[in-house]
């Protein structure tokens, strides 16, 4: 008769991905930010144990991983798609053990589902941060207007640049302040993952990042134009160079989310021929007895 593990907790990334990395490279779509998360972790090295380290956690049956989730100090808990039970065990035993992450993401009906069961584990309130859509490529469709200008990769001339927009980017997303955006820099230009769109008078206009190359897909994120650049194309050409320099680079899938707030960049997107997945969630965690969270 099959048997349904408890949630296995674990703060060593190596035994987790010994556990999970088929499992999590089986979807890799679905799976796409604890892929990402994962890499880097694993491209930052070991971090000392203790308070703010990374916890990794596991749901198997008979040997099977069926849900997984890592939880970092950065992007808080994220789930793999799991079911309302599942959901339910993991609220209950994170709350058991003292763990309290600031944010839960994932794809909407898990994150929805953990959200209530955390709240009825512990009364605290829990905000509903952003909606948002996951895209994968069909077939690239450069934009209608292509902007004057080029792509061009950034390099390390363009840093105190690139952490100024990311900076401005989270701003505008509504994301905590603290990161270290020096740090995320220094991380996509070690591989090249960020590209400008500079206009024909050399200036960088707008920015698109990129993941690196994972289980066959690279992931856009963030792309940003300042305030005073938009309204002239520069954001659609940076993304469709890079999606188009992913595609060269052997990516068979090229993903990116997109705020459902942001009616303009779901359309702009969907013109450069990316097609909707699924739906993502975020929630913030309050304390018990908040009654408000802007």
């Amino acid at each position: 008769m099959a048997t349904i593990e408890t949630w296995h907790f674990s703060r060593d990334l190596g035994a987790f991905l010994d556990h999970t990395e088929t499992f999590l490279r089986s979807q890799p779509t679905l799976h796409t930010v604890l892929l990402t998360v994962t890499n880097a972790l694993r491209q930052a090295g070991p971090m000392a144990p203790g308070p703010g380290a990374p916890l990794f956690g596991t749901l198997a049956q008979d040997g099977h991983t069926l849900a997984a989730f890592v939880y970092t100090q950065q992007h808080g808990l994220v789930v793999s798609p799991l079911s309302e039970p599942a959901a339910a065990a993991l609220a209950a035993r994170l709350a058991d053990e003292g763990e309290t992450p600031h944010s839960f993401s994932g794809d909407r009906e898990s994150v929805e589902a953990i959200v209530n069961a955390w709240r009825q584990c512990t009364g605290d309130a829990v905000v509903q941060h952003r909606r948002e859509r996951l895209y994968s490529l069909d077939t690239l469709t450069a934009p209608a207007r292509m902007p004057a200008g080029r792509a061009q990769v950034a390099d390390q001339a363009d840093r105190s640049l690139l952490m100024r927009w990311a900076q401005e980017y989270a701003t505008a997303i509504g994301e905590p302040d603290g990161r270290d955006f020096g740090n995320w820099a220094d991380t996509r230009l070690a591989y090249g993952g960020v590209t400008l769109w500079e206009n024909d008078e050399g200036e960088p206009a707008a920015m698109a990042g990129c993941s690196p190359l994972i289980a066959g897909q690279v992931r856009i994120a963030p792309v940003y134009t300042p305030i005073h650049l938009r309204g002239h194309g520069y954001g659609s050409a940076v993304t469709a160079a890079v999606a188009q320099a992913a595609l060269v680079g052997g990516a068979d899938n090229v993903l990116l989310f997109t705020d459902l707030a942001n009616a303009t960049s779901n359309a702009l997107y969907q013109r450069l021929g990316f097609r909707p997945i699924t739906d993502f969630v975020s929630y913030r965690r309050y304390g018990r007895g908040s009654v408000t969270a802007n």
